[in-house]
Order: structure tokens, then sequence, then C-alpha cells
């Protein structure tokens, strides 16, 4: 089997593909990368057909394909001719992955979907209700207190209900970072409210 493969020319029939795929999947076994490009150019037309007809979508199929012959690059030593023909291991391969990221795509859609259908968390509940929880001379209390009714609803919101800062920001029609920032600030000034009042306890 030689190591340098040659081009394959307009002139060969298919037993003569067939025998330079061998040829060339031998070779690529070995780490030669210029019979792995003449695997490419001879076979390219081919997987990408398949790709595009399961994904239907351009940029995908030009993904699975770039995965195609990167997996017969490293599996070239894993090809049996007693299995069958070169072209239909390749295109085994690419309807594998092909169909592989069709499951994916079409799952992260329906999730996607699904999250979109959702109603915006309810936040009839009043922001006073988390000052009403906390006894009333508590030093979390004051702080609480002397903030905004808007704050405290965040802060009721992320603490007493749970919501992540996404769902808070969809349910408020706040900015992301401003929901972020804002519950932040709310938790610093906590903090220091805190631990001042745990060294007061102790002087």
């Amino acid at each position: 089997m030689s190591s340098d493969p040659r081009p394959l020319s307009q002139s060969d029939d298919g037993d003569a593909l067939n025998a330079r795929l061998v040829d060339w999947l031998g070779a690529m076994a070995q780490g030669n990368e210029e019979a792995l490009n003449e695997f490419y150019d001879a076979t390219l037309a081919k997987v990408y057909g398949v790709a595009i007809r399961i994904l239907n979508d351009a940029a995908l199929a030009e993904d699975v394909v770039t995965d195609v012959f990167h997996d017969a690059w490293r599996n070239a030593s894993t090809y049996e001719q007693s299995r069958g023909r070169p072209l239909g291991w390749l295109l085994t391969l690419c309807r594998n992955r092909a169909l592989d990221r069709l499951r994916h795509e079409t799952s992260v859609s329906r999730t996607a979907e699904a999250a979109a259908s959702q109603p915006p968390p309810d936040i009839e509940e009043k922001p006073d209700s988390l000052l009403e929880s906390i006894e009333e001379g508590h030093a979390v209390h004051a702080l609480l207190a002397s903030i905004s009714s808007d704050d405290r609803q965040l802060i009721a919101l992320a603490f007493f209900r749970g919501l992540t800062h996404e769902q808070i920001a969809n349910a408020t029609s706040m900015p992301l970072g401003t929901v972020k920032s804002r519950i932040r600030r709310v938790l610093k000034s906590l903090e220091r409210s805190a631990s001042a009042d745990l060294q007061a306890g102790r002087a």
C-alpha cells in the first residue's frame, strides 16, 4: 500500500474509487495528512449531501461534515473492508452524526419554546410582607425599612419566593443587570448591618 496515494482522476470508475478510498484510509491510519486531503476532496460532496438532507441547515451541516472527517481521521484504523465499502462507512458516520445533531437541536428548540410559553411569575405579594416577617427592632428590619419598596420587592422575590435573577427581571420588566446590581447592593448593606449588630452585642 502506498503511503502517498495518487490523486483520483475523472476516469476512475466505482471500483477504482473504492480502491483509492481504501488506500487513503490505510494511509490516514498511519498519520498521512495528504491522504486525508485526497479522501476529503473525493467524498466531501456526498457527505455534505447526506448532512444537508437530514438537517436542512447549511451551518449545521457544515459543522457535522467537519466532525465526520475528524472522526474518519481519528478512526481510520478501525475501518474493516470485510464490513463494507469505505464510502458506506463514511456516510454511516455522517448519518449518525447528523441525526444526533438534529435530536440535540430539536431538544434545545423545544426547551426554549416551553420556557417562552411560561407566564411571568406572580409577584402580587406586597413587598411590605417581608418587613412583617422580621421582628421589629432587629437591625435587618431597620435596614429593610430604610430601602425603597422596589428594592424590598426584589429581595422578597429572590429569597422568599426563590426566583432566579432572570425570572425576577422577566416578572418586573427590569433589565437583568439592574436586578443583579440592586440585589447585590442590598445584600452588602445587610452584611454590614449584621456585622455592626454583632459587634455591638459583644461590646
